[in-house]
């Protein structure tokens, strides 16, 4: 997608419109169903909207206390980066150089965060020079000098360090193992790259898909603790992502109660004359919304309530298979006629020859579903495309804009 074919008007807000004229590449539909009536995909097709993501990542803007930066690794999409960057978020989260590659395709003017702790001295190097990105994560004093050794200098470089504390088991993915120093270890790391001329940053990730605002606030006291054991001032703390979408059954928190949570912790931590400049780096929270997923069923065993489909967990809906707690909603879709009042519980399989290729969970859905009826999956803008594979000649999709995608919505 262009810009002049995103459309995009002043203030950043997208003017994509549907049309009524023949179909083609940019038609923007109403929703799912009317891509199903109109287009009969054989692949699955990726049901983007624009003005919905626009609108979650103008509320992260509008209410988020500090700085918001989208991390790319949630969907990394030209459409989803320029959609983004429309709706006046300039700075990204990336863990590579093809993710800066990717950002500054959509949006030339973007900074960086580099905040995967783990960077060889080639990407370090073209970061810095070919990117201009100036911050960097490190949880070990080696990462640390390394960035200094390629770079030449410090003057104007930020080391964010990484710290985590124990899982708290509130979060769907934990983020509490790979990376991240210990509150210790972080204070001798933040006193390292203060003495070494860094402008010094404190980050830290509460997990994924976090349902406990109150994970934030022991966090954010505890950098303020390592700030103060450090004896170093901090220029900003990053409070990670984390931040939740709306999955059948899960119970979270309006994100209100997260920016509240995390301005007031900050105020008491650090005081509020000293309390240091806020970033976050939602993904899910942000895109997770904006993007459905249309199936196709290719075959109904209605004797062993079994339906297969034309994607899995090989495919888009491969989070669904790890994290059983984050079912995305989903309607039936018939192009002919309407379906059954009655429902059951379908066991569904996608298309590879893998028996693995199964949702971890029934899916509850009309009695006389059949052969080239469609399944629309909500919820699917983040870790869908992301995590998808090629496995068995599968994974290719169909994109289509549309007004309205699948979600739960807010109580």
């Amino acid at each position: 997608m262009t810009a002049q074919q995103l459309n995009t008007l002043p203030g950043g807000k997208l003017a994509l419109k549907r049309s009524e004229a023949a179909e083609g590449p940019w038609s923007v539909y109403l929703d799912a169903a009317e891509v199903a009536a109109k287009r009969q995909p054989e692949l699955p097709v990726l049901c983007f909207s624009p003005t919905r993501l626009n609108a979650s990542a103008s509320s992260f803007k509008k209410n988020f206390p500090g700085e918001v930066a989208y991390a790319v690794k949630a969907n990394s999409s030209i459409d989803a980066i320029m959609t983004i960057a429309a709706s006046g978020v300039t700075v990204f989260d990336v863990a590579s150089l093809v993710e800066m590659k990717m950002v500054r395709a959509a949006s030339p003017r973007a900074a960086f965060h580099y905040h995967n702790p783990v960077k060889s001295r080639a990407e370090i190097a073209s970061a810095y020079h070919d990117f201009g990105c100036v911050r960097f994560a490190a949880d070990h004093a080696a990462e640390i000098d390394k960035i200094a050794d390629v770079i030449g200098h410090t003057d104007g470089i930020e080391i964010a360090v990484r710290f985590r504390l124990p899982a708290h088991g509130r979060s769907i993915h934990d983020f509490s193992t790979k990376f991240g120093a210990t509150p210790c270890e972080a204070s001798q790391l933040l006193a390292h790259a203060d003495a070494r001329g860094f402008t010094t940053v404190l980050t830290f990730h509460p997990g994924s898909q976090c349902s406990d605002p109150a994970a934030w606030r022991r966090h954010i006291q505890c950098a303020a603790e390592i700030s103060a054991d450090a004896g170093v001032k901090l220029a900003s703390l990053n409070v990670g992502g984390g931040f939740p979408a709306r999955y059948v059954g899960a119970q979270v928190p309006e994100l209100q109660v997260y920016f509240a949570a995390i301005r007031q912790a900050t105020d008491d931590a650090f005081g509020k004359a000293g309390a240091p400049h806020l970033e976050c780096e939602p993904g899910r929270g942000i895109v997770a919304p904006a993007q459905s997923l249309l199936t196709r069923v290719k075959l109904v065993k209605p004797e062993r309530r079994e339906i297969f489909l034309n994607d899995g967990i090989y495919g888009a809906l491969m989070e669904v298979s790890q994290a059983p707690d984050m079912v995305p909603p989903c309607r039936a879709i018939r192009n002919n006629g309407d379906f059954s009042a009655e429902f059951q519980n379908w066991t569904i399989y996608g298309p590879t020859c893998d028996p693995l290729d199964t949702l971890p969970v029934s899916l509850h859905l009309p009695s006389d579903i059949a052969e080239d009826d469609y399944i629309e999956f909500g919820t699917i803008g983040a870790y869908g495309t992301a995590t998808s594979t090629r496995f068995n000649g599968y994974g290719q999709f169909e994109t289509a804009f549309v007004e309205k995608v699948l979600e739960i919505k807010q109580a």
